[in-house]
């Protein structure tokens, strides 16, 4: 029975040339000479640094623009608030993987809704989407893009 799989994954690689990019570039800008400005990776986090909120927020642009060249989706990133602390701006840029259960659940309603031939159910950080026919499959892809979900998904393990 042919099915897949959508996940919402990024690409850990990709995500750390980009910031290894942005720390170069920010290394190298002039009007970043002598300042705090930077970014940092940890496991599922990114902090982004600067003097002040403008700075940081030009930091940031460049690691979203260095994110996008590689080919990450940027809507897979979440930004939180902008903490000062005595002379320095630091903001921390989560790095969303998985499909988290309330989106898993709004797939599958959605899937069970449109009253296709398929079967979607929830597999930890992923949804399986199973049908007879790999037409009914492709629709249910068609679907899943035109949806607005907030993350952005994958189709993989695709079988027959």
């Amino acid at each position: 029975m042919p099915s897949f799989d959508v996940v919402s994954e990024v690409d850990q690689h990709e995500l750390t040339n980009a910031i290894d990019q942005t720390r170069r570039e920010v290394d190298t800008r002039f009007d970043f000479k002598g300042s705090a400005a930077g970014v940092e990776r940890s496991d599922d986090a990114i902090t982004v640094r600067g003097d002040t909120e403008f700075q940081l927020n030009q930091v940031r642009d460049i690691l979203y623009q260095r994110i996008a060249k590689r080919g990450v989706d940027v809507a897979a990133l979440k930004a939180e608030e902008v903490e000062m602390s005595g002379s320095q701006a630091r903001q921390r840029i989560l790095v969303r993987q998985g499909i988290d259960a309330d989106t898993a659940k709004r797939i599958v309603r959605l899937i069970k809704d449109s009253k296709m031939r398929v079967q979607a159910s929830v597999q930890g950080d992923k949804v399986r989407v199973t049908g007879k026919k790999r037409d009914d499959l492709q629709q249910a892809i068609a679907l899943l893009k035109d949806a607005e979900l907030e993350l952005p998904l994958q189709y993989n393990n695709f079988r027959d």
